[in-house]
């Protein structure tokens, strides 16, 4: 096996391509075979790649810059920047959910089984949080059990610094 970095020449996308020898590369890039993963396109061309070659255990890393020449010709647009506006209400919401979550309880793994023992009475009602897989909130939601998901990303207690 063979492994090319390949470049979308429509696109500028950058990805991997595993070939049975270099000679199947050539073969399926003559028959339209080849297409980029991103966008479809089928200008497809072997990018510059260094080789990777071990070094003797005795020998330390050395960090190479990429060559200019290695770097795609159109690179892909750069994100947008959101404007002050959005970004301003985007804080307000995380200062307003982060209060919330002053008196909340965290719960972890536990919460699907929390908010279901609450909602059945089996356990006092109170304001929890916690982590939930897919397949915990479809339960939760065919059994018409009322929760709503964090609108910021929320680090557990015991994994903040």
């Amino acid at each position: 096996m063979i492994v090319y970095d390949l470049l979308c020449e429509e696109g500028g996308h950058k990805f991997e391509g595993w070939f049975g020898s270099s000679q199947d590369f050539d073969k399926q890039q003559q028959r339209g075979l080849l297409a980029c993963p991103q966008c479809g396109g089928q200008r497809v061309s072997k990018a510059l790649m260094a080789p990777n070659l071990a070094r003797k255990g005795n020998q330390k890393a050395v960090e190479v810059a990429p060559s200019p020449a290695a770097v795609p010709a159109k690179a892909p647009p750069a994100p947008a920047a959101l404007p002050p506006e959005a970004k301003a209400m985007l804080q307000a919401v995380a200062a307003l959910q982060a209060e919330a979550l002053k008196s909340s309880q965290w719960v972890g793994d536990a919460f699907a089984g929390d908010a279901r023992a609450m909602h059945y009475g089996d356990k006092e009602a109170a304001p929890i949080h916690g982590r939930a897989s897919a397949r915990d909130v479809q339960d939760l939601l065919e059994e018409g059990i009322d929760f709503a998901p964090l609108l910021v990303p929320v680090a557990p207690p015991d994994e903040i610094n």
